[in-house]
Parts: structure tokens; C-alpha cells; sequence
């Protein structure tokens, strides 16, 4: 059975030589640069691959899968794919790594002061022995309680990492039961779910999180239910001092609460890589705050980006070939 193959994205040669090689029996189609298909070509493709671009479902009646080059579904609710019951793949499990170590990169720099040291090198001060005593001395890290809001393949690589420092992880995920059958992720991650020590909770259990978190890592996907869920009561529920970074989707946490409870002290330093209005503007009092990393939304930047999205398509592809669910299916009630 040969399969039709439609990429809308930028890839190099040699990605589409290695897929035609591993899936010998795809038809490759490929648009770039703002262009559109052939409508006949669009009425036969199995397989869409794809980041912003969507045609009309009723363009493409052979459908049967939905490859996003993103994380995030958020943008693809607005389409008329996403009311269809054609299966929408994401491309969630390839970053768990490099997401895993810039929140303990952050963490580890907000703890070590590294803002302050900044500031300070900025102004080429060296300070007094009294001065590095009372605002450098870092956070002891080993027995703090790092919370995980929106935990899966990402979480646990954080947690695997943060366990290493000594400590003690909770995760607070939409369900701590097992997966469905048939509800197959790609994961790139290093501990595998059988052997997680974290300690998990529901998200009814949020407040009960949010109590004991010393350090708290927002990982969540933006949907409906979780858009603005870390407001000013949520925040006022963590430890004084805790330290807080967002590596999810800006909407999920309320800046202007955030940025007051950092500037009066409840909260002792953040790192944000996402923001509700994105790029940043110049004005932004983000840029200047004095406890806050600020990065250009890097944290789920893949080293092997190329590499490890073309075996997730080799898979799906397979796997639609062999009539068997795709890995990464979005859940359309939860919303990712």
C-alpha cells in the first residue's frame, strides 16, 4: 500500500532521502515558502505534515493523520481539522532532555544568585566579604521540594535530574492512573514510568502542591482549563522566597501578579522563557527585573531536532500503513 506524504515545513534533502529510504512505500510531497498543493495531490495525502498551515477538511477527504511539527495544539482549534475526527499527532516527546536541564540550569542559577552576580558584572563591583556572605551564599538545594505542574515525559526528565541535587519531586498531572490503551507517546527521556519515584497528584490537588513547593516548574499545556490557572491565589500558596519558572505557554501564569509578589519579596526569583505577548517588547519591565532570567522561548529548542522527528514520522507513517492508532494522539477533550 503506498502512503501520500505532504510537508509543508523547511527540511533539508537529506531528511526526505533517509524517510523515502526507511518508508519505501511513501509518495514524497513537499511545500514550502507559503505555497499550496496541488488539490489532487491534497485529496489523496494520508499524512500531513505540518506546523501553521491547514487547508479546509473537506479539501483533504483521505486524511487520516495530522502530523503537527509543534507541542502545543492551541492553534489548530480554530481549524476545521480539529472538528473532524482525524487524528492530530503532535510532536511532544522529543525535547524532554534540553527541557529538563534549562529548568535545572535556571534553577541552579537562581539559587546560586546568578542575577545578582550579573548585576554586579554589569557594573564591574566586586563586593565586600560581608555583602557575599549575606546576598550570595546560594539556596540549599539538597532536601528542598521541587513541585511539577503539567507532569509527564518532560516532568520526569526534570525529576531525574532534580533527584540528583537530593530533592524530593511532586508531580501534579490531569490523571495519575495509568494510560489507555492505545494512547502511545514518543519520549525521548531517560526514566521510564515504571520507575519514577515521584510523588503524584491529581490536579484537584493543586493548592496541596503548590503549599510545599520551594520550587515550582510550570510545564503544562495551554488549554482551556489551564489557561490562567497560576494566578495571584495560587501564587500567595507557595513557601516565601520560592522560586518560580515557567517553561509551558505564556496565558497560563498571571504576569502582573507574578512580577508584584517578586518585587515585594514572596517570591524569591523566577525564570521565565515564555510570555503572553511574544517577542517581548523592549519596554517590557521583564527585561530589567532584578530576580528574573529571561529567555527567548529556547527551553524546547532539540539538538536533535531533525533526527528524532524523522523517526517519529517513519513511526507514524508505519503505523498507518499497518492500520494501527499513531503515536502522540491529541486528546481532544483534554485538549492536547
Amino acid at each position: 500500500m503506498t502512503l501520500t506524504y505532504l510537508c509543508t515545513l523547511d527540511l533539508p534533502e537529506e531528511w526526505f532521502a533517509e524517510l523515502a529510504e526507511r518508508v519505501p512505500d511513501v509518495e514524497v510531497h513537499r511545500v514550502t515558502g507559503g505555497g499550496s498543493p496541488e488539490p489532487d495531490v491534497l485529496a489523496r495525502v494520508d499524512l500531513l505534515h505540518t506546523s501553521e498551515w491547514f487547508p479546509d477538511a473537506s479539501a483533504a477527504p483521505a486524511l487520516r493523520c495530522v502530523q503537527l511539527d509543534t507541542s502545543g495544539v492551541d492553534h489548530v482549534r480554530r481549524t476545521s481539522l480539529w472538528e473532524t475526527g482525524i487524528p492530530i499527532a503532535t510532536l511532544g516527546g522529543i525535547a524532554p532532555v534540553p527541557m529538563a536541564e534549562y529548568a535545572l540550569m535556571t534553577v541552579l542559577e537562581l539559587a546560586h544568585r546568578m542575577p545578582r552576580i550579573q548585576q554586579l558584572r554589569d557594573g564591574r563591583e566586586w563586593p565586600s566579604d560581608a555583602e557575599r556572605l549575606a546576598t550570595l551564599t546560594p539556596r540549599l538545594l539538597s532536601g528542598a521540594t521541587l513541585g511539577i505542574v503539567g507532569y509527564g515525559r518532560i516532568g520526569r526528565e526534570i525529576s531525574r535530574l532534580a533527584s540528583a541535587f537530593g530533592m524530593r519531586v511532586l508531580g501534579l498531572k490531569r490523571s495519575i492512573e495509568a494510560a489507555p490503551a492505545g494512547a502511545e507517546k514518543f519520549d525521548t527521556g531517560r526514566l521510564g514510568a515504571a520507575d519514577d519515584p515521584t510523588e503524584l497528584f491529581p490536579m484537584d490537588r493543586l493548592d496541596e502542591v503548590l503549599r510545599q513547593s520551594d520550587i515550582l516548574v510550570v510545564v503544562v499545556p495551554l488549554t482551556d482549563l489551564t489557561r490562567g490557572m497560576m494566578g495571584a491565589a495560587q501564587l500567595d500558596l507557595l513557601p516565601a522566597g520560592a522560586l518560580f519558572v515557567n517553561i509551558a505557554r505564556g496565558g497560563i501564569v498571571d504576569e502582573a501578579a507574578l512580577l508584584e509578589r517578586l518585587r515585594d519579596g514572596r517570591i524569591g526569583g523566577a525564570a521565565l522563557d515564555v510570555f503572553d505577548d511574544e517577542p517581548l517588547l523592549a519596554d517590557s519591565p521583564w527585561w530589567s527585573e532584578p530576580q528574573v532570567l529571561v529567555t527567548p522561548h529556547v527551553a524546547g529548542l532539540a539538538p536533535q531536532y531533525h533526527a528524532q522527528t524523522l523517526d517519529l514520522v517513519v513511526e507514524n507513517l508505519t503505523r498507518l500503513a499497518e492500520g494501527r492508532p499513531v503515536l502522540n494522539e491529541v486528546d481532544r477533550v483534554s485538549g492536547y
